[in-house]
């Protein structure tokens, strides 16, 4: 355990809600976790009957966070902040960035109660750095961003994360997803990083419209969206090349471009505050 970690012990009597499926328990199913409940492998087999290419799409998903995570780092970038965390899968966002510099503070948030009874596993970082965890909603920014102050200087340039997110905030009257993006961003530092990716109907309209579907009628909000709109997430910064492009398409490197766009169906892009 990283020394003067803050480590949130899970508290006794919470509420797991396995009976109902989650994204991240769905999406830890993907990637061939096995930190998922029936309810979540049942909405899964359907997601997959509906979008078959949803397991090379997380793990392209992942590839991604991985390069960005390690640019943002050789940058000279050393706090992060990873919205919508999930379920632990390694080498996770702080294996990455204290992998290039060892005293990169991390904090990972997430609204899922079975991410929380595995916070120890994400707050195993190095020595130099730290790590930590919250528990919140990426509809309430001031509540996190509070939490996360705690581990990292918010008066100084911080990377944030909102890999495979934002397609489960439904744009509405009261708050869009652009409303949830600003609400983080107007707090942090000039010279800071923003990255996101999202899903997308661009490449195969009719299997996403039936994802979109399966986990609506899971009880989980997804709105697939173009590559305008995930640009326009980006309102006010200065994207990196090569911009908005499907996920393996950005920096790749190994394997990544022996997944095509339409098997990744998700944009990526990272920006910097100027």
């Amino acid at each position: 355990m990283a020394d003067e970690t803050a480590q949130q012990t899970p508290q006794i009597g919470i509420n797991l809600n396995i009976h109902q499926a989650h994204s991240a328990r769905m999406y830890d199913y993907y990637l061939g976790g096995v930190t998922n409940f029936p309810a979540d492998r049942e909405a899964a087999g359907r997601a997959l009957d509906a979008f078959p290419n949803a397991r090379l799409a997380a793990h392209a998903n992942r590839a991604f966070m991985r390069r960005a995570t390690r640019t943002m780092a050789e940058l000279g970038i050393d706090q992060f902040l990873d919205i919508g965390t999930g379920i632990p899968t390694s080498p996770n966002l702080h294996e990455v960035a204290q992998g290039v510099n060892a005293a990169a503070r991390v904090v990972y948030a997430d609204n899922d109660p079975i991410v929380l009874t595995h916070a120890e596993a994400l707050l195993e970082g190095t020595a130099q750095g730290r790590t930590d965890y919250v528990q919140g909603d990426i509809r309430d920014a001031r509540t996190i961003l509070d939490a996360a102050s705690r581990t990292l200087d918010l008066d100084r340039p911080v990377a944030l994360s909102m890999v495979a997110v934002l397609h489960f905030v439904a744009d509405r009257p009261e708050q869009s997803a652009l409303d949830v993006v600003e609400a983080f961003t107007s707090r942090l530092a000039s010279g800071s990083y923003l990255v996101i990716t999202h899903f997308t109907a661009d490449f195969d309209p009719e299997a996403t419209a039936r994802m979109e579907n399966v986990y609506r009628s899971s009880g989980t909000d997804l709105q697939a969206r173009s590559q305008e709109e995930v640009t326009t997430l980006f309102q006010g910064w200065r994207l990196l090349d090569p911009g908005v492009v499907a996920s393996p398409r950005w920096n790749p490197g190994g394997d990544d471009t022996a997944v095509t766009d339409a098997q990744a169906g998700c944009y990526g892009g990272v920006a910097q505050l100027m």
